[in-house]
């Protein structure tokens, strides 16, 4: 009879403490934001029906000195734009595809996270503050066709 009651105590401390735990990594919650603003930004900015753009997504250029892992950043990116309502269709886009005759719909999405200016120290914690450059490319033009900057701050202990 006393084993119930302490099975029922010990399957309520688990449950609580799934309950409690982080759903998502620290580094997820710093960068999801981010994505979502850059994704949002770019379905709605250039002034195109997203719905009908293939976006070909080319590795970020990233600060080394943010600390913030490229392809965790391009993962980050995809999620967000895929997640956008009427959004568009993404490919990862290497080097090797410049060749390929690409059709109207597609575009080239480079990306660049730059440090601006020293970190910031709070008293509880560090920002980072940066430059988020979008820019839209018809594949195999070195002129954009549009670009965008966001910047913001990173929480360090987020990273």
């Amino acid at each position: 009879m006393t084993i119930k009651p302490l099975c029922c105590l010990l399957l309520i401390g688990m449950l609580a403490g799934c309950a409690s735990a982080p759903q998502t990594p620290p580094q997820r919650q710093a960068l999801y934001g981010l994505g979502e603003r850059a994704a949002q930004t770019i379905v709605d900015e250039p002034g195109w029906s997203a719905e009908n753009i293939v976006l070909l997504l080319a590795r970020p250029d990233i600060d080394m000195s943010l600390e913030v892992d490229t392809e965790y950043f391009r993962e980050t990116l995809t999620r967000a734009l895929l997640a956008q309502g009427g959004g568009p269709q993404v490919l990862n886009w290497v080097p090797s595809m410049a060749d390929a005759t690409t059709p109207d719909n597609q575009w080239l999405l480079k990306t660049r996270l730059l440090a601006e200016g020293p970190a910031l120290t709070l008293s509880d914690r560090e920002l980072r503050p940066y430059r988020l450059e979008l820019a839209l490319y018809r594949p195999g033009s070195a002129t954009p066709r549009w670009r965008w900057n966001i910047d913001g701050a990173l929480d360090v202990d987020a990273l």
